[in-house]
């Protein structure tokens, strides 16, 4: 059987460091990858002068999956978003953000384990139609909901929900207000929702739901909401479980596929081996389960886990004093 080659894009700042981390675990793990390397973000624009080369495109689409460090979007005139790019060129519909409550993290809850599901292409997030007026006192922007996107994400959400063994979905909206386009989405998935008897539905307006994560977090099991809802809410629940760091990131799309850390690219602790990877690791999890590979997917989380838990080399935002390579070495024994 040929080895399945996996796109690397270690990206910008602390990428490369602990997109490292992650591939030494999955060779560690038996997983038997290729890896192609590709350059995107500010390293691309300085090797290649533009900040998503074509032969990075090429390598995404010929491989279909793709693991991916942080990238840095030059702020201001004429850059887009790369993620928001990425997402849009290869249809990536799905943003799926897990979070999990691990012991030994600096986190305020002890039992969170929330799937966000984010429709990542529509909406408001997706940036249509900015325009400033030449007086640059008024600003618009272009918000864009279909039944397509919305019915393909409430599917995504409810057949997740249901693979996985959930109870329940909450679907989050603002149809009180924006009645065209949350209403739109909200009528929507509560036609997906009746395809679906076995799981629970509730629907609930965003801003309740910022107030209730916070106030009672594990009552929330499976979210399924719009792009700029999601992108705020996906955040808030990694607050709950110690910050990005501890959270992953999946884009799926019906031919291609890119895990990826959702935190920045922290230039001012690059080239520091202060990095925490754990973020990047489990999003090379995900990964692993979407190629069906559960068993090692699960053998890398039992050692992370354990790892964080006991507080053995941890990363300074975990409260340890160690670095990424003395942590990656740590979860590197116990496989």
């Amino acid at each position: 059987m040929s080895k399945r080659t996996i796109t690397v894009i270690p990206g910008d700042g602390i990428g490369p460091s602990i997109i490292d981390s992650a591939l030494k675990i999955l060779d560690k793990v038996g997983c038997d990858f290729e890896y192609d390397f590709a350059d995107a973000g500010l390293v691309a624009l300085e090797k290649h002068g533009e900040l998503l080369p074509q032969q990075t495109l090429d390598l995404i689409e010929k491989n279909k999956i793709t693991l991916k460090g942080p990238l840095t979007t030059p702020v201001g005139g004429g850059f887009t978003s790369i993620n928001v790019t990425l997402r849009k060129k290869f249809a990536l519909y799905a943003n799926v953000r897990p979070v999990l409550s691990l012991k030994g993290t600096q986190a305020r809850y002890e039992d969170i384990d929330i799937i966000t599901v984010r429709e990542n292409t529509e909406g408001m997030y997706s940036g249509l139609g900015q325009t400033v007026s030449d007086d640059g006192c008024t600003a618009e922007a272009t918000s864009i909901i279909t039944r397509k996107g919305a019915e393909k994400i409430a599917v995504f959400a409810y057949e997740l929900a249901r693979k996985e063994n959930r109870k329940k979905v909450t679907i989050v909206h603002k149809a009180n207000i924006m009645k065209s386009t949350s209403g739109l989405f909200l009528k929507v998935a509560r036609e997906v929702s009746e395809r679906f008897p076995d799981i629970t539905t509730e629907e609930m307006i965003v801003d309740a739901t910022c107030m209730k994560l916070v106030m009672n977090p594990e009552n929330f099991d499976v979210i399924v909401t719009t792009n700029l809802f999601g992108d705020i809410l996906s955040d808030l629940c990694a607050g709950l479980v110690g910050g990005l760091g501890m959270a992953p990131g999946a884009n799926i799309g019906g031919n291609a596929a890119i895990f990826e850390a959702v935190h920045g690219s922290a230039p001012d602790i690059a080239g520091k081996n202060l990095a925490n990877p754990t973020s990047v690791i489990l999003a090379s999890i995900q990964m692993l389960e979407h190629l069906g590979m559960a068993d090692k997917a699960e053998a890398i989380r039992s050692a992370v886990t354990e790892v964080i838990a006991s507080g053995d080399r941890t990363t300074r935002d975990l409260g340890g004093t160690y670095g990424t390579t003395d942590f990656t070495d740590a979860i590197l024994e116990r496989l």
